[in-house]
Order: structure tokens, then C-alpha cells, then sequence
């Protein structure tokens, strides 16, 4: 083998080392990531609290002042 072959070939695997593990370390990074909550967020009219409730709920009541209040939407 040539010497120019060996380099290719050392760098090669050196360049699929680094891309396996990188791979590796995103596909673990990603399973112990916390899952999105479905909650829909509230922010009251009257007294300003943001609070979260159900995803089926349209309404919800503010826990701080008793208000009813819409959902926001981004």
C-alpha cells in the first residue's frame, strides 16, 4: 500500500468515527429530550396570570382570580 492510500483510508475511518458518534450522541440526546405538552395555555383578562389547562378545554377558569378565560393563540 501506498502511503497516500494509507492516509486516505486513516482519515476515512477517523471522518466515520466522528459522524457515527455524532449520530449517536443526537439520537440519544433526542430520546431523553421531555416530550411537548398538549396543554393549552391561558392568560387571565382581569389579573394577568398565565396558567396551563386540558387540550380539550376552550375555556378555562383563572385559578388566582376565577375569571373565564380563552385560550392564546401563537
Amino acid at each position: 500500500m501506498t502511503i497516500s492510500a494509507l492516509l486516505l483510508a486513516y482519515v476515512t475511518v477517523l471522518l466515520g468515527a466522528i459522524c457515527g458518534l455524532s449520530i449517536y450522541t443526537e439520537m440519544r440526546r433526542r430520546r431523553f429530550r421531555p416530550a411537548a405538552s398538549e396543554d393549552r395555555i391561558f392568560r387571565c383578562e382581569r389579573c394577568g396570570l398565565v396558567y396551563t389547562d386540558d387540550p380539550d378545554v376552550e375555556r378555562s377558569r383563572c385559578a388566582q382570580c376565577g375569571k373565564l378565560n380563552e385560550a392564546i393563540e401563537f
